[in-house]
């Protein structure tokens, strides 16, 4: 069973962008290693081979910071199969007024939004994984 795809945003710049990659890195790297991985966006948006076949009918979950959705858009493009699509403008309505950060450092209660993101990620991996193996 290949590991479940996590696509972030890119949004380079943007507090959302950098919350969607930061959520995804704790997923991949300490939440659920063994069942997720990352593959880059721009590789994706660029077209390059390797990236394209990471994610050509493998199941993909994918992180957008805005309402934009270039991640999944991209992924679907490629042939990846979007099982579900997470928006960080969507978990900051969770959180009215607070100050998450800027686009290149977190604030405390950013990365208090990020964890929250990170666990529902991680939680939907599971589900995906369990749903793999009652489908084989």
């Amino acid at each position: 069973m290949s590991k479940v795809k996590i696509i972030p945003c890119s949004g380079i710049g943007k507090v959302f962008g950098l919350m969607s990659r930061e959520a995804v890195l704790q997923v991949t790297n300490n939440l659920s290693p063994d069942t997720a991985e990352t593959v880059c966006l721009a590789y994706i948006v660029t077209g390059d081979d390797s990236a394209r076949e990471k994610v050509e009918g493998c199941t993909c979950v994918t992180v957008d910071g805005c309402p934009a959705l270039c991640s999944a858009k991209s992924v679907e493009q490629s042939g990846g199969i979007v099982k579900a699509k997470y928006r960080v403008v969507d978990e900051m309505r969770n959180h009215k007024g607070v100050n998450a950060g800027t686009g290149t450092a977190l604030t405390e209660d950013g990365w208090k939004i990020v964890d929250e993101l990170a666990e529902k990620i991680s939680a939907k991996v599971a589900e995906l994984i369990e749903e793999e193996k009652v489908n084989v």
